[in-house]
């Protein structure tokens, strides 16, 4: 399609339209302070503490700081807020409840289901969502998933002949639970496929993922006969994740689903490799950068290449993969707003990506969490690592952040 229009990342006009001066003044001060490591490193240190101990005024700096440029909100109703303010600037949203992984005992599991399909049911009567979030250790006990991942490690076979064999060494309790977790994950999936929402099955770390997978391929193989409403989330930093998105065709293809394909680079990086060099085995991270991207182009390509039996979602903060993208769309004469095409960022992060994106007549979406700050500050001291050891993040954020304050300053 030649008649699609060139996508520049440099245009700060786009980009920050939809923040006022005051609101770009505060996010550059909270980027200039995240490009200082020794404060990131202590407030990584101090912050959970805070929050636990209820020290006086923590959770105000943090509500105007950290929280109000990576959160949407502490409740369904104030994020709302936030989702029609990025449609008006064609900009769609995942909604995300910021639950994280904790024992907390079924009537807790049932608690976090209950909330997804809450939030699902909003997002079914909004013309800007269509797409929300999961985690599975949000209604799953970690142990159990912990146990089922490393039976199957000691399986042979394809991943659900091993999961099978995994499910033999359960206990009779166990099996019940692991029923129960199934049981939550269908109801999830059976709103969201009666309210037309799209749902995104985050990934998790590398000692749980197995189960994870297969409880999506279920999900997958029930509900994307005839359209997508199940997503897997495929961490390209990982060196096996490419072998394992081709496989994921194949199974596919086999059981005739379509089959929905969520691509990140990763966000447990350091946490793995630690966890390897602490239990002596090969880390299951890609051993450089350049590794990471590769893997994470071909994944593109190669679902670019499928689009008749993939759905993708290009999730990245990486400006060369997200052109790629729509270089690769322009070269196959398909349109920008292919059914089987849709770009993601973080909210708070990479606006020249996502509004110059929507503004080229993309579908683009914000990942935007919410939730009581105590439950959503994991995801905020991920976000706060992620932007400082990412080689370059913080600064280029914040260049992009200073040319526009000065556009705008010269403004007549």
């Amino acid at each position: 399609m030649n008649d699609q229009p060139e996508i520049s990342f440099d245009n700060t006009q786009y980009a920050f339209a939809y923040k006022s001066d005051k609101e770009l003044k505060r996010a550059k001060f909270l980027f200039s302070s995240m490009g200082k490591p020794w404060l990131i490193k202590l407030g990584l240190a101090i912050t959970p503490l805070a929050i636990r101990w209820r020290i006086p005024f923590t959770r105000s700096i943090i509500r105007n700081t950290i929280f109000r440029q990576f959160v949407g909100g502490e409740t369904l109703e104030q994020t709302a807020g936030v989702a029609r303010k990025l449609g008006e600037y064609a900009v769609q949203v995942i909604l995300d409840y910021g639950v994280e992984g904790g024992d907390d005992g079924e009537e807790g599991f049932d608690h976090a289901m209950d909330e997804f399909i809450r939030v699902i049911s909003y997002a079914a009567t909004q013309p800007n969502i269509p797409l929300m979030s999961i985690k599975v250790t949000g209604f799953a006990r970690f142990g159990l998933l912990e146990k089922l991942d490393s039976s199957v490690a000691d399986a042979t076979g394809t991943l659900m002949a091993r999961f099978a064999a995994a499910l033999q060494n359960l206990t009779a309790d166990e099996t019940e639970e692991w029923k129960r977790v199934v049981l939550r994950m269908d109801k999830i999936c059976m709103a969201a496929e009666k309210g037309g929402v799209g749902v995104l099955v985050d990934a998790e770390e590398t000692w749980i993922q197995d189960p994870v997978d297969v409880l999506t391929f279920l999900m997958m193989e029930k509900y994307n006969k005839a359209k997508v409403v199940v997503y897997n989330t495929i961490q390209l930093y990982r060196h096996d994740r490419l072998a394992f998105l081709h496989d994921s065709l194949e199974a596919a293809e086999k059981k005739a689903f379509i089959l929905g394909a969520k691509l990140v680079r990763g966000a447990y990086m350091e946490k793995e490799r630690r966890r390897a060099a602490e239990m002596g085995y090969a880390s299951p991270i890609q051993p450089d950068k350049a590794s990471c991207d590769r893997d994470y182009d071909a994944g593109v390509a190669f679902c670019m290449a499928h689009l008749d039996k993939i759905a993708l979602i290009v999730a990245s903060h990486n400006e060369y993969s997200n052109l790629n993208a729509t270089h690769l769309l322009r070269e196959k004469g398909l349109a920008f707003d292919h059914p089987h095409i849709h770009f993601s960022q973080l909210y708070g992060m990479s606006d020249n990506i996502t509004f110059n994106l929507a503004k080229a007549g993309c579908p683009v979406s914000k990942y935007l969490p919410f939730g009581p700050i105590k439950d959503v500050i994991p995801y905020l001291m991920r976000r706060a690592q992620e932007n400082s050891s990412v080689a370059g993040q913080t600064s280029r954020e914040l260049g992009l952040i200073e040319k526009e304050v000065k556009r705008r300053s010269l403004r007549v």
